[in-house]
């Protein structure tokens, strides 16, 4: 088991100095226990996480800087800075940065599952495919990918 511990997550910094690169976006984690797993995410332009669904865990995106294009349930809509996304387990989602400029949030998963082994095993993995494929043994259940939410 993994319980919370207490501390500070510094600025700019992950745990145990840890950062990810999740096909060209970077996840760096705050906070980790068997309840829930929280990370910073940056997007830079262009970049997209497709449809997929976690039937294990509601996932929620706090905008902290731009806006994020989201498909939630099949449905178009955006998130800007200030708001709270809440997705659900089991409800089909995705996320795009199609804005021309860097976005910033933060995530969390409630319980945390097994998030952390799989950004640990995907860290600079370089085919979406091979992701794809990976997820499904963590619980990331992954539809075919699309380009945009626009």
């Amino acid at each position: 088991m993994m319980h919370e511990t207490l501390d500070i997550t510094r600025s700019q910094t992950g745990i145990d100095g840890v950062s990810w690169n999740i096909l060209g976006q970077i996840y760096v984690p705050k906070q980790v226990s068997d309840d829930s797993i929280c990370w910073h995410a940056t997007f830079p332009v262009e970049t997209f996480v497709p449809t997929h669904m976690h039937p294990k865990q509601d996932e929620y995106i706090f905008v902290l800087d731009g806006r994020i294009d989201l498909l939630l349930d099949g449905k178009k809509t955006h998130a800007s800075t200030g708001d709270l996304v809440r997705m659900p387990r089991g409800i089909p989602h995705a996320f795009f940065n199609n804005t021309g400029e860097p976005v910033t949030a933060l995530f969390w998963a409630a319980p945390a599952g097994k998030l952390l082994e799989l950004y640990r095993r995907i860290h600079n993995m370089s085919s979406p495919a091979e992701v794809v494929k990976v997820a499904r043994e963590y619980d990331v259940l992954f539809a075919p990918p699309i380009s945009s939410a626009a």
